[in-house]
Parts: structure tokens; C-alpha cells; sequence
């Protein structure tokens, strides 16, 4: 299985925020909880929004305006990207796992 080419993705946090976005529409807010609640602490808009800029300039996620906020989605190359990611770190965590 070849990398992504994306895999230099700033940590675990983007691959994070890919996932909650294959499950649905989220702002940067609820994102932020939602990544929050399973580290055990909320994660602040210095960390969350840096990281879905970087997402943005990759072509990986985009917005649209939801009143005030920005609702963020995945494009058909996030979509892509997370399958490969999602596999990747299976193959790699069910190794540490074993």
C-alpha cells in the first residue's frame, strides 16, 4: 500500500477532523467538542482553525456559510484521502495492537 500524498497531514488532528467530517457537517466549534470529548479536553481555535486552514489549502475539506458559522465538509478528495488514511492507520495500529 503506497502513503498518501497527503500523509504529512499535521498529526493525528487532521486525520481527526477528516473523520468527524465522513460522518457529517460540522463548525469549527462543533469539531472542536466532538474531537474535544474523546482527548478529554476541548480543543481551542488556536489549535482546531490552523488545522482546517491547512485542510482548506489541501483541497480536502471545504465551507459554506451556516448563518454566522462555517459548515465544513469533506470534497471528493477528502472523502479519498480518508479512506486511505482510515486504511493506513489500521494497517499500522492492528500491527501495535497484535
Amino acid at each position: 500500500m503506497q502513503p498518501p500524498k497527503h500523509l504529512e497531514l499535521k498529526g493525528f488532528l487532521s486525520f481527526q477532523i477528516l473523520h468527524e467530517l465522513s460522518i457529517k457537517k460540522l463548525c469549527g466549534d462543533e469539531l472542536a467538542v466532538a474531537i474535544g470529548l474523546k482527548k478529554g479536553s476541548k480543543l481551542t481555535p488556536g489549535t482546531i482553525y490552523p488545522a482546517l486552514k491547512f485542510l482548506r489549502k489541501k483541497k480536502l475539506i471545504q465551507h459554506k456559510r451556516c448563518g454566522r458559522k462555517k459548515c465544513y465538509t469533506l470534497t471528493e478528495n477528502g472523502v479519498k484521502e480518508y479512506n486511505i488514511l482510515k486504511k493506513t492507520f489500521k494497517k499500522i495500529f492492528s500491527k501495535l495492537l497484535k
